[in-house]
């Protein structure tokens, strides 16, 4: 069975084995070793010993062999789409979108290597003058979900790396291959053997054991807020620094004056993209009272027309969701809203016949002014469900919007310029779009609110939580 990447190399760590499925299917695609608190200290190990020297080489020889990693990536992407569509249940076409923008973040970073900059300061006291010195962390650990396994890693990757860290990375256990393949393809092209290791295992036991680790002095996690939670409380026992990015509820807010047209587009592909299941993804709709059903009506005519089936299929639109015990969460939400007087509008269940019968397959599904305080409101929705709701105004809107626990994204339709920027301030949000489908941009920085997550991927800003400041005073 595949084994982890570690110090530049395949090894078989032992540990219990665990089996990749594929979504579609429900076929045992590989196994991987679940490597536990010794595979950890294995690849901490190697970090350790590789970090001197990488902090050692010049920022900008670093993004060189960032920027090399990434074109190698690159030149290898019919290779890698088919192992991630089979792993995680994703058309080929996202996956190809998903990988692409992996390279496209890893490149982004390399160009940011040559603006990695202290400080001075002049006649701290007379004779004195003072230094601000910027460092790397050490260490690096990354914990990715299995919803975007390479673009959520690549966000990690390339602050950590062009800072001068070195990272050890543990995938999903449902989603290790393509990381795996990755790690090896970064060091043929260049990276040293020790600077990215790759561990396989649950988050239980390879994944607590990242967790506890005295030698590793950050923890970059992507995942759920209950499991973020634990993460922080737990880095909190060796001070480790931490970048949280948790679950959302994300509104989208339609007003009179609006493009509705666009804005129905909109919330279709930022709902079913993946399945639905991505923590920044359009989960609730807010529409102004005289385009309510407009809206509704529309996002659903759009979700019956998608074509389900298996990843690999030639004219699959959506895909299955990665796994039954998703399904059931979903099935579950939707059936509270159902029962508590919300209509269905689109999909509804699972389909049903061949090839439906043996993969974890939902159907898009849109519902109809379910109460406020239904699950589909107040919990995350994971999955192909989207409920819809009338309001008053947008004062109505926003607070709608804003009576939800997370704090991820959000998104703004009118024509009002004036509408649009208040939202944009009163919206609890890390990022809002307006007039704008949901497109993440590695130029600005990301990062939730509230129960969302702490600390920004993304953008320039990302650097400094991958870097510590250090004063120094020249004394003349």
């Amino acid at each position: 069975m595949p084994g982890s990447f570690v110090d530049g190399q395949t090894v078989d760590l032992p540990g219990d084995e665990l089996e990749v499925i594929d979504p579609a299917t429900g076929a045992v695609v590989d196994t991987v070793a679940d490597v536990g608190p010794d595979g950890v200290d294995h690849a901490v190990a190697a970090a350790s010993a590789a970090f001197s020297d990488w902090w050692a080489t010049p920022a900008s020889e670093r993004g060189a062999i960032l920027r090399a990693g990434a074109e190698a990536l690159r030149d290898h992407l019919d290779e890698l789409v088919p192992i991630l569509t089979a792993e995680q249940g994703k058309p080929l076409r996202e996956s190809r979108l998903e990988l692409g923008r992996a390279v496209e973040t890893l490149e982004h970073y390399a160009g940011l290597a040559l603006t990695i900059r202290g400080a001075a300061v002049a006649d701290l006291d007379r004779g004195a003058r003072g230094m601000v010195l910027t460092r790397p962390l050490g260490v690096v650990g990354a914990i990715v979900p299995w919803n975007f396994p390479t673009t959520l890693l690549s966000n990690k990757l390339g602050p950590a790396l062009v800072t001068g860290n070195t990272v050890v990375a543990k995938p999903d256990e449902t989603t290790p291959l393509t990381t795996l393949r990755l790690a090896a393809i970064l060091h043929d092209a260049g990276l040293p053997a020790g600077v990215f290791n790759v561990v396989t295992g649950r988050g239980e036991t390879t994944g607590q054991a990242m967790l506890v680790h005295p030698d590793i002095r950050k923890l970059a996690f992507t995942g759920s807020t209950p499991v973020g939670k634990h993460v922080m409380r737990e880095a909190a026992n060796t001070m480790k620094r931490v970048t949280l990015e948790l679950g959302g509820s994300d509104p989208l807010i339609v007003l009179d004056d609006a493009d509705v047209d666009a804005a129905i587009s909109a919330a279709s592909m930022g709902r079913f993209f993946n399945c639905g299941q991505a923590c920044l993804a359009i989960k609730r709709v807010y529409a102004t009272e005289s385009i309510a059903e407009r809206v509704a009506e529309g996002i659903a005519a759009k979700a019956r027309k998608l074509v389900l089936g298996p990843g690999d299929g030639a004219s699959t639109q959506i895909g299955p969701m990665h796994s039954a015990d998703g399904r059931d969460l979903i099935e579950a939400q939707l059936a509270d809203a159902v029962e508590r007087g919300g209509e269905v509008l689109a999909g509804g269940g699972r389909p049903e016949g061949d090839p439906f019968d043996d993969g974890f397959y939902h159907q898009p599904t849109v519902v109809w002014d379910a109460p406020h305080d239904a699950l589909v409101s107040t919990d995350e929705t994971f999955g192909p469900l989207l409920p819809v709701w009338a309001v008053a105004d947008l004062d109505d809107a926003i607070e709608r919007a804003n009576a939800s626990p997370f704090g991820l994204g959000s998104s703004v339709w009118t024509a009002d310029l004036g509408a649009a920027m208040a939202a944009a301030e009163r919206l609890d949000a890390g990022y809002t779009w307006i007039n704008s489908r949901t497109k993440v941009y590695d130029e600005l920085p990301f990062g939730g609110l509230k129960e969302s997550g702490y600390g920004k991927e993304h953008g320039e800003e990302a650097l400094a939580f991958y870097t510590e400041q250090k004063s120094v005073v020249f004394r003349t």
